[in-house]
């Protein structure tokens, strides 16, 4: 599966076709923009677009190119990070100078960033258990189509006001009930923005919502939201494990996918 809701190495057929293309960014890139009103502590400034190759079900796609991100934050910040995306899928920032690569398929769509290249075979490999160090993904995954179990997971998990759509999953008998259990991971601390968005820290060595896909255990924490859309609903899905200075990131990260997801759902 593209969106890679569920943990360790790919358990549907679909997830077999995807291949997962990284790509080097050369720091000179993010050179071109500069945040501005730096004498602030919050200002409307711009970070470097960063496109990623990503390839699919369908076949590869080149990078999208993109303006500038404008974003508010603190200015000082901002000089850190850049905005990733992939054809098809929600971009995110992240630490300039990372790598990216997408995948897709038909039940959503992936981005995932890191601080070193991740190869197309051990993505693909049944073998390999994920990312160990610091990482970023975000996936958009269609609750109308096969990523309508990814979407029960999450949501028996963490949208208790939606449990009608995992017991309508549940009851079309294709995966037992037992893959959907309800109420949240033991050791993950919530806090809810509404009855559609959860934002979520699964602590270090514990088994959680951080831990659904490609980010493995380790000894620090990872952060991220669960944001429902739509009437289907869709989840848009970030985990973000960073390091040192760079966890000072986070919070920007995790509140611009919660704004970019308020201004794309306008409509749905």
């Amino acid at each position: 599966m593209s969106s890679c809701v569920r943990g360790g190495a790919p358990t549907r057929e679909s997830c077999v076709l995807l291949i997962a293309i990284a790509i080097w960014l050369p720091s000179a890139l993010f050179a071109q923009a500069q945040p501005q009103e730096s004498n602030q502590k919050t200002a409307v400034v711009s970070v470097p677009f960063v496109g990623c190759k990503s390839d699919g079900q369908a076949g590869p796609h080149d990078a999208p190119k993109g303006a500038a991100k404008i974003v508010q934050m603190d200015a000082n910040t901002a000089r850190g990070l850049a905005y990733y995306q992939a054809v098809d899928v929600p971009g995110v920032l992240a630490p300039r100078g990372w790598y990216c690569f997408g995948v897709y398929g038909s039940d959503g769509a992936s981005l995932f960033v890191t601080p070193q290249p991740i190869k197309a075979d051990d993505f693909l490999s049944m073998n390999w258990s994920g990312i160990s160090g610091p990482g970023i993904q975000i996936s958009d995954t269609m609750g109308d189509t096969s990523g309508r179990f990814d979407v029960a997971q999450i949501i028996a998990r963490v949208f208790p006001t939606h449990k009608a759509f995992v017991e309508d999953v549940i009851k079309e008998g294709i995966e037992p009930a037992s893959d959907f259990p309800f109420g949240p991971y033991p050791q993950d601390r919530l806090t809810y923005r509404s009855d559609e968005v959860v934002e979520y820290q699964t602590p270090a060595q514990s088994k959680g919502l951080g831990t659904t896909c490609r980010l493995m255990q380790n000894g620090d924490p990872i952060e991220g939201v669960a944001i429902l859309q739509g009437q289907t609903p869709d989840l848009i899905f970030l985990a973000v494990r960073l390091q040192g200075a760079a966890n000072n990131f986070a919070p920007d990260i995790i509140q611009q996918v919660e704004k970019d997801s308020a201004a794309s759902s306008i409509g749905k």
